[in-house]
């Protein structure tokens, strides 16, 4: 991966195309996880007369998609349980829509990947959630120093997701960066 450079309004990297494969089969596994949500809402007859979709109000078993769909308030369940139900589909949608915007650029057999500013905050929350997910299966917490200090001690199909985890932080810092100057 060349990562990513500012060229006035937009932004450009150039990935292999190994990396778009795997970038893409990891962003597809999250908008994975947020339908399998989405398809545990509850019917509601509403829904068809005003458009407004609800929600679980249960925060979700999986750990990932509930690091992804976090409780909206920690001190009261009860109204915590009411704003997910309200939110959580527009949250959804709207990590999907981040998701869709980085498939929808990548070259499929790998080369230049050209954002616009929109398009660099939709990659930006992608890439969040797809670490965000990832990190949790590889059980990082907030503590852990550094993802170098805990990669040799697992075995090597973890050690492979730790690598993929600090490169999808390469790629995103890269980008962030240029945004920021």
């Amino acid at each position: 991966m060349r990562p990513f450079r500012r060229f006035g309004g937009r932004y450009r990297a150039s990935f292999e195309a190994v990396e778009v494969t795997v970038l893409s089969d990891l962003v597809d596994q999250v908008r994975q996880l947020l339908a399998g949500r989405r398809s545990e809402a509850p019917d509601d007859p509403l829904v068809a007369m005003t458009g407004i979709a609800t929600a679980p109000s249960t925060t979700p078993e999986d750990p990932a998609l509930a690091r992804l769909l976090p409780d909206f308030h920690r001190e009261d369940p009860e109204l915590s349980a009411g704003l997910r139900a309200l939110r959580e589909p527009e949250i959804i949608a709207g990590k999907d829509s981040a998701a869709v915007a980085v498939l929808d650029s990548l070259p499929p057999g790998g080369g230049a990947v050209h954002l616009d500013e929109d398009q660099a905050r939709q990659w930006i929350a992608a890439l969040n959630d797809v670490r965000l997910a990832l990190g949790v299966r590889l059980e990082i917490t907030d503590e852990t120093d550094t993802v170098m200090d805990t990669a040799g001690e697992r075995p090597e199909p973890e050690q492979a997701m730790f690598h993929t985890y600090r490169w999808l932080t390469y790629v995103q810092d890269s980008l962030v960066e240029q945004m920021l100057d």
